[in-house]
């Protein structure tokens, strides 16, 4: 069988299975399977809320917990990760006891228990690991935090360092942790688990640097806080009333705050400190939020961060539409109708440093109702661009999306993921792991390509535009020596550089630009030996090219949509990456279950269970189309 016939098939037989899995409401219910963090977590929470009818719950994701140990005790982020990640082996080893199903003398929990020791232990944690030892009692609060006063919710816009200062996504798990840490709160219960021998102590050269930050970061606070004129016992009682109001205005329709699993975590044990009963309907409604996010769609059940739902409704619906299913198919329609009903009409934080535009952005979640995001966005309005052509309604909406999405363009000409002009230098005061990528929101070329290549392709703004031209001068800007991007939110350099080059192509860059002609050389050098591509969540980590033994079927879709988009006929190199991509969806192995999108550098990874139909969907539309094949 020809590669034109080979192609037809699979595309046949992908929309086929895609139709079938399809929801009643128009939506897809894909898996958005991070780390063992949400299973401990839920497990943690669960015992510190002595709720006492969620037993099977716990036994299934202890069993799930159990599975992804590793021999030597650890479990992993990722599964090339060198040995194991300490943060979650000790939440896998603290939630496992605190289930009450597991002793500390079982031989997987000693070599779990010699891990941690040999790692650093407790002090050597991640700073969401921490926080979470420090409200179960097991640590005392990290001085990190403790400097940090709950009166910087009281600081001006034009303080230089204000909450707003922080991401979205950061300011919905520092508001609890402060509230916690500025009262210094932990819950230990008769039947929670002592492991503060396992707290070792940081080598004290490292102790010396982080103090000296801290004082930096204390002089700030200490000056910034003398030019509020009330007592300081007025101000600490605003602040916390503030920082409780900013909570409560952020809880989505399911009781989670901001639809995320993790910062309701911490939501419901601020509202613990604040003296709140665990029976208060705001926790209980927490608590029904998060279980709700439990995805049974799986070998084991296991709780989601946050459901994928509209970002893989999207997708799938504009990918679908690519490989040639009609926008008047029934399946598409009911897609789309699902899309516009999701269509924020609410103001979040976005708009604090945007407040002259409507809402018009589109969420991650399903329930998400103020969050939305540039990605989700340009997804959405690529889906529902067929229908604005017959139906008022969805080009009102259409519309408002586009206007949304240009005035968030950055001055630096990229885009960002969540809100606009976040990049603070100051920031970095806080001796913060990784706080370009988790404190601040800055123009990444994943994004911005992607942004591209919507505005490029579906609508008319000229291709001499400022707003295109600010936007390549940014990725000139930010193109690695060797010709690639990094991407913040996949993995990594494959995923920042198909976005980059397909939406430079889309604003009508040419082949022969530099800017083209060497990212496709870095594809192409990086090319496995059986035709596809695939890179480690390392990368992330080390902020360099770090590759797989094995081409992953998302990766390698990407890069041959890259390759594709700057090719005017189809190269043997695409030829060889077509029939990888076949291959290794044939297969259908572990190369498919490879996390590749990114939440927390060095700390989360997703296994999106949508990308393996999406992005070969989009790859292999993208190939016929274009050759006509």
């Amino acid at each position: 069988m020809n590669t034109e016939n080979k192609i037809n098939e699979k595309l046949k037989e992908m929309i086929s299975t895609l139709l079938s899995k399809q929801s009643d409401n128009g939506a897809w219910n894909f898996c958005f399977e991070g780390s063992i963090m949400t299973d401990a977590y839920m497990i943690i929470l669960i015992r510190t809320l002595e709720i006492t009818d969620e037993e099977v719950l716990v036994k299934d994701l202890v069993e799930r917990i159990k599975s992804r140990q590793s021999p030597n005790g650890a479990w992993k982020v990722y599964p090339d990760e060198n040995k194991g990640n300490l943060s979650a082996t000790i939440e896998g080893y603290f939630s496992l006891l605190y289930s009450g199903y597991v002793g500390e003398e079982a031989s997987y929990m000693r070599k779990a228990e010699r891990f941690i020791r040999d790692n650093g232990g407790l002090a050597k944690s991640d700073w969401l690991t921490k926080m979470m030892l420090a409200l179960t009692g097991q640590i005392k609060w990290p001085s990190i935090i403790k400097i940090i006063p709950i009166e910087i919710m009281l600081l001006p816009r034009w303080s230089p360092i204000t909450i707003y200062q922080l991401v979205g996504y950061a300011r919905a798990h520092w508001i609890p942790i402060l509230i916690c840490s500025n009262l210094n709160k932990s819950f230990v219960a008769p039947q929670t688990p002592n492991i503060s021998h396992l707290q070792e102590r940081l080598m004290d050269s490292e102790n010396d640097r982080i103090l000296e930050e801290m004082q930096n970061l204390q002089l700030y606070f200490k000056h910034a806080l003398k030019k509020l004129s009330k007592s300081p016992e007025i101000l600490k009682k605003e602040a916390f009333i503030k920082a409780e109001n900013y909570i409560i205005e952020r809880i989505e329709e399911n009781g989670t705050m901001y639809s995320y699993f993790s910062a309701s975590f911490f939501m419901v044990f601020a509202f613990l400190a604040l003296g709140y009963d665990a029976n208060h309907p705001l926790i209980r409604n927490a608590f029904q939020g998060m279980k709700s996010y439990l995805c049974r769609n799986a070998e084991q059940p296991f709780i989601q961060n946050s459901p994928s739902t509209v970002w893989d409704t999207a997708l799938l619906t504009a990918a679908l539409q690519q490989a040639g299913v009609s926008y008047r198919h029934s399946s598409i329609m009911k897609a789309n109708n699902y899309l516009l009903s999701r269509q924020h009409q609410k103001y979040g934080d976005w708009a604090v440093n945007n407040p002259d535009v409507i809402p018009g952005g589109w969420g991650f979640s399903d329930i998400n109702t103020f969050v939305p995001d540039i990605d989700d966005t340009t997804a959405a309005l690529r889906a529902i661009t067929p229908l604005t052509q017959t139906n008022i309604l969805y080009k009102e909406a259409w519309n408002k999306g586009v206007e949304w999405i240009l005035s968030m363009q950055n001055g630096d000409g990229g885009w960002s993921a969540f809100e606009k002009n976040m990049d603070n230098y100051l920031l970095s005061l806080i001796p913060f792991k990784y706080e370009d990528r988790v404190l601040f929101d800055p123009s990444t070329a994943d994004l911005t390509g992607r942004t591209l290549y919507f505005l490029g392709e579906y609508t008319t703004i000229p291709l001499e535009s400022e707003i295109f031209q600010t936007a390549k001068e940014w990725f000139e800007r930010n193109q690695e020596a060797n010709g690639s991007w990094y991407g913040r939110w996949g993995n990594c350099y494959i995923y920042g550089t198909w976005a980059a080059i397909t939406g430079l192509k889309a604003i009508g860059v040419s082949n022969d630009d530099p800017i083209i002609s060497r990212a496709v050389r870095w594809l192409l050098s990086v090319q496995n030996e059986d035709g596809g591509w695939g890179e480690s969540c390392a990368s992330d980590i080390k902020k360099r090219y770090i590759p797989l033994p094995h081409s992953t079927p998302s990766q390698t879709a990407w890069a041959l949509d890259a390759l594709i988009s700057a090719s005017d006929n189809p190269t043997s190199r695409i030829e060889v990456g077509i029939h990888a991509l076949l291959n290794i969806l044939e297969a259908n192995d572990g190369r498919s279950n490879y996390p590749t999108g990114a939440g927390i550098p060095g700390g989360y990874y997703i296994h999106y269970h949508s990308y393996k139909y999406i992005w070969p969907l989009q790859a292999f539309s993208h190939y016929k189309n274009k050759y006509d094949l």
